[in-house]
């Protein structure tokens, strides 16, 4: 398997900086989620790794060799992409067979590699179908073989599931994962959905306009987000965020006055510390509280604020409240 390095990576399109200074470390059979909107330069890493793009400056050493400038074709890595890209007048083994044969490989070679994919895929009995004749879900489990056949060094997946629906969806993150455990691969994934990367990533990896924002397992990303971007980004819905001045008082400590509705609320000690500790006294702040943490009351009591309700959003095993905090 491979361990991936990124160095100091830029990738501009005329004007445009797809990608900014980019350094990032991909251990040895991680499962990385590159994860962020649009148009944030993930695909365009993905690409760079892979050897479908070249960056304009750093470095890719994959286990340790430079192969920035090397092709595609020499980098012993899987690419599956978004659209399956299956060729249509192949059956299902003829596509699975069609990078083997091009490496060189006959007859029971190509034929046992096929069956153990097939089986782990669980795709064995429409091997003789072709493109047409198959659902979403096992196009892109056909694609999925025809990587896996190679024994890659690593496995790139851009988006992979993006076009199915939403039962299908979940049903192949499940056995994305699974896949992952059983074969051990280094696995670099991207997508828009928060919730397919913090599913299925070891690591997690947002980025946000070319730039990296922060990089961590998903409990890390979740609980302690590096700023207001990942904050916001992170969640469903995402934090909220409310100005504030955090106050001294000698027989309460820090208190937290919030400006939009002149209240003082009291704080976690472990918050208390940290604003002393980073001298945030009197310093305007932003207080983010994730939606989970708010509590609705119908009568005031203490560490409360007054709101007026917006709009409320059933989602069937919960609600979604939308309140308004003073203008």
């Amino acid at each position: 398997m491979a361990e991936i390095i990124l160095e100091n990576i830029v990738k501009r399109f005329g004007s445009l900086v797809a990608v900014n200074h980019l350094d990032l470390v991909i251990k040895d059979r991680e499962f990385v989620v590159l994860l962020g909107p649009s148009g944030c330069g993930k695909t365009t890493t993905l690409r760079m790794i892979s050897g479908l793009e070249l960056p304009d400056e750093g470095k890719i050493l994959l286990d340790g060799v430079d192969v920035t400038m090397k092709r595609a074709s020499r980098r012993d890595i899987a690419f599956v992409f978004q659209l399956y890209a299956l060729y249509p007048h192949m059956t299902v083994y003829e596509n699975m067979a069609f990078p083997l044969r091009t490496q060189g490989f006959k007859g029971n070679k190509v034929d046992m590699e096929i069956k153990q994919a097939a089986e782990l895929l669980r795709i064995g009995h429409i091997l003789n179908k072709r493109p047409r004749e198959l659902a979403g879900g096992d196009m892109q489990r056909v694609a999925l073989g025809r990587a896996l056949v190679r024994r890659p060094k690593a496995f790139l997946l851009d988006e992979p599931i993006g076009t199915l629906d939403a039962k299908f969806r979940e049903e192949m993150r499940t056995e994305l994962k699974k896949l992952h455990i059983d074969i051990g691969a280094t696995t670099v994934y991207v997508t828009h959905d928060q919730v397919e990367a913090m599913s299925m990533g070891d690591k997690v990896v947002i980025m946000n306009m070319g730039f990296l924002q922060q990089v961590g397992t998903p409990q890390e990303i979740y609980h302690n987000p590096a700023n207001l971007f990942v904050a916001n980004f992170i969640g469903s819905p995402g934090m909220n965020f409310i100005d504030c001045v955090p106050l001294k008082d000698e027989s309460t400590g820090v208190s937290i006055k919030l400006t939009a509705v002149n209240r003082v609320i009291k704080i976690p000690e472990n918050l208390q510390k940290l604003i002393l500790q980073k001298e945030k006294v009197d310093i305007e702040l932003i207080l983010g509280i994730r939606p989970e943490d708010v509590t609705i009351e119908f009568k005031e009591f203490e560490n409360c604020i007054n709101t007026e309700v917006y709009v409320i959003e059933t989602l069937g095993a919960y609600n979604i409240i939308d309140v308004k905090v003073g203008n």
